[in-house]
């Protein structure tokens, strides 16, 4: 209840901002069916995706929206479950508890334990779609208020709505989101797209592609049928090209039939821009540490972490022995750097204390392979 008075306090002088956002939404068209990558033929079950042109109401908040007003919208998790855990290490605690609703004070009351952690883990199983996106956007909003820095998505979905994982994925990107496909999870289809937008990627289950398709299409001929895909086959490569990822993902998608799936190599994994640090954001953050810290102190941390990564990130290796081998190896490239004491790495890791520093790999329990280890990137 106090948490619950707390941000009453806080979000009162913008609930007016929510309420005419909302009515700023009742005056969207209503948008044409979506598209979606369609269950895959590894599913035993497919579950139905709707097929219904999207309402106002269906149309997620925008994150800022969120972390603005106690007003949300109405949003549930029709396709999918999703439970909130403030650890990594799902043996051990589990997945955490079952988030039964996306309503402000349920996510308010799920993340609260999370603060004296700082991370929060969202183990979502499920089709992409509305729930999902709003799912990830309010999480981020109220990780936000707590000032909650790490986010891990634990994802295993066959796939939904291409739009959804797409500004899911957009938003996800914004707060900095890393994801991980653990062993015995899958991310096919447009949760490929989800995946894109990470900060970091962790893969140690399935990634696999096939052909999109319109709900409710009306074309007779190939033409037809490609004239109605080439506009969110763009809007495909672009969302890749903009999340660092390689655009011939687009491609192969078209040219693999809808009941079958091409299951990612690893090396095509890295080849294609989906597993590890996401490429756009590394030179993002370089390029801020570069104008706050100089080009000599990023070339240091740059070198830092490939000696990290090089001679502390072993298989097996608890999160204890990793913390020491790289603050070891700290002193041998200038740090902790008197002039920016702040973006040094063990100030990340005083900052974060369970979580390595910049994104590089931490062990979820012990003995893990090199596949499974979760990369964080704190914001």
């Amino acid at each position: 209840m106090r948490n619950r008075r707390i941000f009453v306090a806080l979000s009162t002088a913008a609930l007016s901002l929510g309420l005419l956002a909302c009515q700023r939404e009742a005056a969207v068209p209503v948008a044409p069916a979506p598209v979606t990558l369609g269950d895959d033929a590894s599913d035993a079950a497919p579950v139905a995706v709707a097929a219904t042109a999207a309402s106002p109401l269906s149309q997620p908040m925008q994150t800022a929206d969120y972390r603005r007003s106690t007003y949300w919208p109405p949003a549930a998790l029709d396709i999918g479950q999703a439970w909130i855990s403030c650890e990594y290490d799902y043996v051990a605690h589990g997945d955490g508890e079952r988030l039964e609703s996306l309503e402000f004070f349920s996510v308010v009351d799920a993340l609260t334990p999370c603060q004296p952690t700082g991370v929060v883990r969202v183990r979502y199983q499920g089709k992409i779609g509305a729930g999902f996106t709003a799912l990830v956007q309010r999480v981020a909003a109220i990780a936000d208020r707590m000032e909650i820095p790490v986010r891990v998505l634990d994802i295993d979905s066959t796939g939904g709505h291409v739009e959804e994982a797409i500004r899911a994925g957009d938003s996800m990107g914004d707060a900095r989101w890393a994801i991980w496909v653990r062993e015995g999870s899958q991310c096919h289809s447009s949760c490929v797209l989800v995946l894109a937008g990470g900060d970091t990627r962790s893969i140690a289950g399935k990634v696999g592609i096939h052909r999109l398709f319109r709900d409710r299409s009306t074309a007779n001929t190939r033409a037809e049928l490609n004239a109605e895909l080439r506009e969110v086959s763009l809007q495909v490569r672009d969302y890749l090209a903009r999340n660092g990822a390689d655009t011939r993902i687009a491609d192969l998608m078209m040219t693999t039939a809808n009941r079958s799936l091409r299951l990612l190599t690893e090396a095509e994994l890295r080849e294609y821009g989906l597993e590890g640090r996401n490429a756009v954001q590394d030179d993002l953050d370089r390029i801020r540490v570069t104008r706050r810290c100089g080009e000599d102190f990023a070339r240091r941390r740059d070198a830092w972490i490939r000696a990290f990564e090089g001679q502390c990130l072993q298989p097996g290796k608890a999160y204890e022995a990793l913390d020491e081998c790289g603050r070891g190896l700290e002193p041998h490239f200038g740090f902790p750097d008197a002039q920016c004491p702040d973006d040094s790495p063990s100030a990340d890791q005083r900052r974060l204390p369970a979580v390595a520093a910049f994104g590089i790999a931490a062990p979820v329990r012990p003995p893990l392979s090199g596949k499974d280890a979760l990369s964080v990137t704190p914001p």
